[in-house]
């Protein structure tokens, strides 16, 4: 596995996407039936997934309704919709596909979501797992305890909005991006622009100081929902515009203090990365208000 967003089999690149709040891996579809096929010719794929789609359609199969159009990033470095499904509905598909390569697929999903049943009934595997990959990417461990601790905070507030009417994966975007453009003076896209970020988390290209006011604002946001028991969408707004605000509020505090922003350009991109980042945007650093 290459990142976050990249799996390897046999040689082929596999576009992934992990849905934090429905712990699932969602898979490009046609990058399967290149493995499946055995044709390294992407275009060639896509349209034997045309005609297989529409078949499948006229079947009336389910497994066709169920994947969802998740943006992944091509060969042009763009990010376009591309039909995407989780390993179940996947293995659905596999099963339409005459292919000696369909045995070894579904043995590698398997133990894709093997390893996610593992995380889940052992969260410690995930942990570990996670700081292992930090360290190899050299963060330090103070930068590493902030991130795991910010994501405890991030996981709280998140529950809660689950068993307060927040079901939608829409409305968990617009109030993460309600609180982080009222404590930063930036919206999460923006801040990745800052960064020269594509595909990659935001927070872990953060600083320590971002993370920390990235989990205030957080914290806050929980706590004041959970005074008032903000059910729904509205009042979680509500709660998510105050909460960002604490936070703010600190960070101006700081800003005033320090003479520098607290919102900075810095991130973890590897070397070469950071290179194309610094020649793509050459003015995008400082906090904007």
């Amino acid at each position: 596995m290459t990142d976050n967003s990249l799996a390897v089999f046999e040689n082929y690149k596999i576009r992934r996407h992990y849905d934090e709040e429905k712990e699932t891996w969602y898979f490009s579809v046609v990058d399967i039936l290149q493995v499946l096929i055995q044709q390294p010719d992407y275009q060639a794929a896509r349209n034997y997934w045309k005609v297989l789609k529409n078949h499948l359609k006229k079947e009336g199969s389910e497994s066709v309704t169920k994947c969802n159009r998740l943006k992944m990033e091509a060969a042009d470095g763009k990010k376009y919709l591309t039909d995407a499904a989780d390993p179940e509905t996947l293995l659905r598909l596999i099963q339409s596909v005459p292919s000696p390569k369909a045995e070894p697929i579904k043995l590698w999903l398997a133990k894709v979501g093997y390893e996610r049943i593992q995380d889940m009934s052992d969260p410690a595997r995930s942990l570990d797992r996670a700081r292992e990959y930090w360290q190899q990417h050299g963060r330090s461990e103070k930068w590493i305890q902030q991130r795991m601790m910010g994501q405890e905070t991030r996981n709280k507030l998140t529950d809660y909005w689950k068993d307060h009417e927040i079901t939608k994966e829409d409305e968990y975007s617009i109030l993460t991006n309600i609180i982080h453009q009222e404590w930063s003076g930036v919206s999460v896209k923006k801040h990745k622009d800052i960064k020269g970020l594509k595909t990659q988390n935001l927070r872990d290209h953060m600083s320590e100081a971002e993370l920390i006011f990235t989990a205030l604002a957080e914290l806050s946001t929980r706590q004041i929902a959970e005074s008032v028991n903000a059910t729904g969408m509205a009042e979680n707004t509500d709660a998510g515009g105050k909460g960002g605000k604490i936070a703010k509020k600190a960070r101006l505090e700081l800003e005033s203090k320090t003479g520098k922003s607290v919102i900075t350009s810095e991130n973890y991109l590897p070397p070469a990365k950071k290179q194309r980042q610094i020649k793509q945007n050459p003015d995008k650093s400082g906090n904007e208000e």
